[in-house]
């Protein structure tokens, strides 16, 4: 068995829709470690083809947590309410993001969106007791620490370091192989419809400096 893993999709329908049609051959299952919602204009959309896959999990991240009003989003930075502002206007799946699991085990991992609320890179010095599986930040890495294992499989809809490129994981079943992926996606597609629901700009010129020059 082998299972599709990704997290951060941030509503942008192009990159996921890619990412399904790269891994419908090849996987069983999906499991997506949260953050489906905001910055991008399909939230919905995203919502409802990820929980149409097959054999599909879907976990809770922070910015579901904005959506449903459990987080207030003045605590957040002003690009993220500029961003929330537009993402949440057209916003109506409420029912497909209550009540979701924080963690679930897969191959001897812990998968949740991220370990206790931090954001974790490749060269952040952190203290586990377990193998983790984690997204979150947005850069996709694969680490030891404390003897164990800290995954990211990067986002599939915001890649940080690269907007055009999206990415995720695969995991293979029994052996717990990961093998981290990247594939491109029309991300011209996202722009302009940022543009046509009239977007601030400042959202724009953000997504626009993650573009290769």
């Amino acid at each position: 068995m082998r299972v599709a893993v990704f997290s951060d999709v941030h509503g942008n329908l192009p990159a996921l829709e890619a990412f399904v049609a790269a891994t419908a051959r090849e996987v069983d299952a999906y499991l997506c470690l949260g953050d489906v919602v905001n910055y991008g204009p399909w939230s919905d959309d995203c919502l409802e083809l990820i929980v149409s896959l097959p054999n599909s999990i879907l976990l809770e991240g922070n910015h579901e947590r904005l959506f449903l009003g459990l987080d207030p989003v003045a605590h957040e930075i002003p690009l993220v309410r500029q961003f929330y502002e537009h993402a949440s206007a057209r916003f109506e799946r409420a029912d497909l993001i209550r009540d979701l699991p924080l963690s679930t085990d897969l191959g001897g991992f812990t998968c949740i969106h991220t370990i206790d609320g931090q954001r974790v890179f490749r060269d952040t010095d952190i203290e586990i007791d377990r193998d983790y599986l984690i997204g979150h930040t947005h850069h996709a890495f694969d680490v030891r620490r404390s003897g164990k294992r800290i995954v990211n499989c990067g986002s599939l809809g915001q890649n940080r370091k690269e907007l055009s490129r999206a990415s995720y994981a695969v995991m293979d079943l029994p052996s717990g192989d990961i093998s981290l992926r990247e594939i491109d996606y029309p991300w011209q597609r996202l722009l302009a419809e940022m543009e046509a629901r009239s977007y601030a700009q400042v959202c724009l010129d953000y997504y626009r400096s993650k573009l290769p020059a």
